[in-house]
């Protein structure tokens, strides 16, 4: 069906109407003072109607909404698109569960809290949001605002799109990616990636969420982008800028819940399952009664995000959590319309999933029973190459407590692929048919928002490893066989921290947010006092960016090893090699060096604190292609001992790149 300007589906109402003021041309200004002011606001304590009629004390207009058998309701006598701030008063069915009390908070998961299955209570004529409003200048608890993509003038008439194979994702959060955390900002650092190698920008959720700043995993209306990010006119001019400079862009969606305040789609329709729940609260529906236009709900977004905005592929957030026993998952479903789309728009369409079942039917292709998604990201790698670096062993670490799980997940894709997990308690994970699946459908990092900001501290690999562990971390994620993913910071070794903040208005909710944090931390043998508290303000401030790092001392090296790296990536087709059978592995578990060959290359690891006689393990190397030793002494390449011809000594700490004689 097509959905026209203020329709909106209340399968369960007994009446809807329509609240609306128009506007004029000043309605479509981003005014940051006031977003910000509407966003720290506790609506337990606020005005709601009066921040949502913020801008303006003009009454609102009141126009019936006539149903229709589908549970769809229409606003007679409109015509043509109408700038205005709206919003509706939804009167529930006698008896419907969305008139009950709601407000209740429990102790928050790793990305958000646990609450009740309708977070929001009622109140007589209370004017929510649009469950699909692209625009909500007064927080998340007022007023929608109308907002026309169309309108918007590109210039990326001549990108075509950019396939995931052989390319470089860069993951970055808007809020402390720069020092004023906008859209607008973000643009200014957009030739920085270029010179790295980067091929697509990764970004954390943009949609709108209560509070200032938050990592953006409490969204709760999902159509709208984060105002005090730039709005969803911001959004398309970075866009629009990523695509002029050869940039691909990912958008991290999440579709497995919906953060704690300001969800008032209960209040619409059966969006939520109470009778099934994953880390985060009440599970989606997608596939109870009514799930059939749940599940439109959530595909039109990500269809949004492609066509509306140009985005050029979709991160899944966490699609374990999915609970779907439908005959066609909602997985499957996505991408059947999104390679729909991606025909219809001659581009291609990219995505990937984040999955901890370690299960390759995400990526298994629809004709063989699989969901057919483009890729998935594999923790395996990173625990392997954590593990091999830092000797943690606590937690899910436990296992890789081995070169050998480095080089199986590097030969196989997946440790955990039909292993006991002693993590888990029990056996994880599905092998990958290695013949026949592309090594670049799995997404690996050595550091992400997850892996970082999950830890007690929020501390890098940069406050625990020398630079030449880093350089090893560095080297085996950009030139191993699969997708390689960097977190913002990492390519200059960052020292600032990357932690969990939030900013909830309403206290019980920040402090039932901070209670779940140390629970969690608890299964690591973390110490809890360590624990930063995510609502205090210095949490978020810490987190940012120093950009002034890239031009001193120990930075600039890495920032260099890292340019030089993604040039021999993308110099060298073995590199970019999508063939598992042409990754092969060596490793001494004593002497701790370890090497990775695809085709004539060699890549010589040593893990240990002493130096290695490189042609005790290889001794047809070659060419000396790049020695990390080297960039990190600020060597040119060739000119050392170790250089053309003369393979040498490998030392501690460090990795070298060979083409074999």
């Amino acid at each position: 069906m097509t959905i026209k300007q203020f329709d909106v589906w209340a399968p369960r109402a007994q009446a809807v109407t329509l609240r609306l003021r128009e506007l004029g041309a000043a309605g479509d200004k981003v005014d940051l003072g006031a977003a910000a002011a509407a966003a720290s606001a506790d609506p337990e304590t606020t005005d709601v109607d009066a921040a949502g009629e913020s801008a303006t004390t003009d009454a609102l207009r009141s126009i019936t909404m006539e149903p229709s058998d589908d549970g769809w309701w229409t606003a007679p006598g409109l015509a043509g698109f109408i700038e205005a701030d709206y919003g509706y008063v939804v009167t529930p069915l006698e008896g419907d569960p969305s008139d009950d009390d709601g407000d209740s908070y429990a102790d928050a998961g790793a990305e958000g809290p646990i609450y009740s299955s309708v977070p929001t209570h009622i109140e007589d004529e209370q004017v929510l949001p649009d469950p699909r409003s692209r625009r909500q200048p007064s927080g998340v608890h007022g007023l929608s605002r109308s907002y026309d993509p169309t309108t918007f003038v590109w210039s990326d008439e001549t990108w075509k799109g950019r396939q995931l194979a052989g390319g470089e994702i860069y993951e970055l959060h808007l809020g402390t990616f720069t020092p004023q955390g906008t859209l607008e900002a973000a643009i200014g650092k957009l030739d920085h990636l270029v010179s790295i190698g980067v091929d697509f920008v990764e970004l954390l959720p943009v949609n709108a969420f209560n509070g200032t700043h938050n990592w953006g995993y409490d969204g709760v209306l999902w159509f709208a982008v984060h105002e005090l990010y730039g709005g969803p006119e911001g959004y398309q001019r970075f866009v629009d800028a990523c695509h002029a400079r050869g940039l691909g862009v990912i958008q991290d969606v999440v579709y497995n819940h919906l953060g704690p305040s300001g969800n008032y789609l209960p209040l619409y329709g059966p969006y939520l399952n109470d009778a099934a729940a994953n880390t985060w609260g009440s599970a989606i529906n997608l596939d109870g009664d009514d799930s059939a236009e749940v599940r439109r709900y959530i595909i039109d977004n990500a269809l949004m995000w492609l066509n509306d905005y140009h985005v050029d592929g979709l991160r899944l957030d966490a699609v374990h959590a999915l609970q779907d026993s439908s005959p066609v998952h909602l997985l499957a479903q996505l991408s059947t319309e999104v390679d729909a789309l991606s025909s219809f728009l001659g581009k291609p369409l990219t995505l990937i999933a984040e999955s901890d079942l370690n299960d390759p039917v995400m990526f298994t292709p629809r004709e063989s029973h699989g969901y057919g998604l483009t890729g998935q990201w594999s923790d395996d790698f990173h625990h392997a190459v954590h593990v091999a670096l830092t000797r943690e062993t606590t937690g899910y670490y436990e296992d890789f407590d081995s070169l050998s799980a480095l080089g199986k997940v590097l030969t196989e894709g997946f440790f955990h692929n039909g292993t006991f997990s002693t993590f888990r308690e029990k056996t994880h994970g599905k092998p990958i048919d290695t013949a026949h699946v592309s090594t670049w459908r799995l997404v690996v990092a050595n550091q992400n928002h997850d892996q970082i900001g999950n830890r007690a501290t929020g501390d890098r690999l940069t406050a625990s490893l020398t630079d030449g562990q880093l350089a090893i971390a560095a080297v085996l994620t950009l030139l191993g066989p699969f997708t390689p993913m960097l977190f913002m910071g990492e390519e200059w070794a960052a020292s600032t921290p990357w932690q969990f903040f939030t900013s909830h208005p309403e206290p019980e909710l920040g402090e039932a947010t901070a209670k779940g944090r140390i629970a969690e931390f608890a299964k690591m043998g973390w110490d809890e006092n360590e624990v930063p508290d995510p609502q205090d303000p210095s949490t978020f401030t810490n987190s940012k960016l120093d950009w002034s790092e890239t031009e001193s001392g120990r930075h600039t090296k890495l920032l260099r090893l890292y340019r030089d790296l993604a040039t021999l990536r993308h110099g060298l087709p073995e590199f970019t090699d999508p063939r598992f059978t042409e990754v092969a592995v060596r490793f001494d578990e004593q002497a701790r060096w370890f090497e990775v060959r695809r085709g004539d290359i060699r890549v010589l690891i040593n893990f240990s604190e002493a130096p290695v006689d490189a042609s005790m393990i290889d001794d047809a190397l070659g060419e000396v292609l790049l020695s990390t030793q080297d960039v990190l002494a600020d060597v040119d390449a060739g000119a050392s001992g170790a250089g053309a011809g003369a393979p040498g000594t490998l030392p501690a700490h460090s990795a070298t790149v060979y083409r074999r004689a």
